[in-house]
């Protein structure tokens, strides 16, 4: 699995305004609704059962990083943005107790399990690297945080 699989291009946030939990939530979800990833229709639905995951335990997984994810019938592919918050950062409630500046969030059909977990992993996987971190929370425009995805991507093939 490849970030170009599932990060819609158009929902690239690099400048959040919020500085909420719920309002990330919310910012993230519209943009994937202005990227035609999720009808308009649903997004409160969507926003529900991503709050209700972070319910059962935050995905603030740490060094400043939160992956909010959900499986919600409004799609029927797996869907996902990047979201970087400029400055201080967003309380997410994370492990380390540490604001958040870099968000990834997943959306995917209940009946794509499998999608579901391996774009979890490869991202999980990729935030391991501090170099790839460090970059990605720095990036300015949508177009640097293509590039970064793009190069992670390109990585994978050649070690394939």
């Amino acid at each position: 699995m490849k970030f170009s699989d599932f990060i819609l291009k158009d929902s690239i946030i690099t400048d959040l305004k919020s500085t909420t939990k719920e309002g990330v939530i919310r910012e993230m979800i519209q943009a994937l609704v202005d990227a035609h990833g999720i009808q308009e229709e649903d997004m409160e639905e969507v926003v529900k059962v991503v709050r209700d995951r972070e319910e059962l335990g935050s995905t603030g997984i740490g060094h400043g990083v939160a992956v909010p994810h959900a499986k919600h019938a409004s799609t029927d592919r797996l869907v996902g943005t990047v979201a970087i918050s400029p400055g201080e950062g967003v309380n997410f409630e994370s492990l380390d107790c540490e604001n958040v500046n870099l968000f990834f969030l997943l959306v995917s059909p209940p009946d794509l399990p499998g999608d579901h977990l391996r774009a979890l992993e490869h991202v999980t996987h990729k935030l391991k690297d501090d170099q790839f971190l460090r970059f990605l929370k720095q990036a300015k425009t949508r177009e640097d945080v293509l590039s970064l995805l793009d190069e992670a991507d390109s990585q994978d093939e050649g070690a394939n």
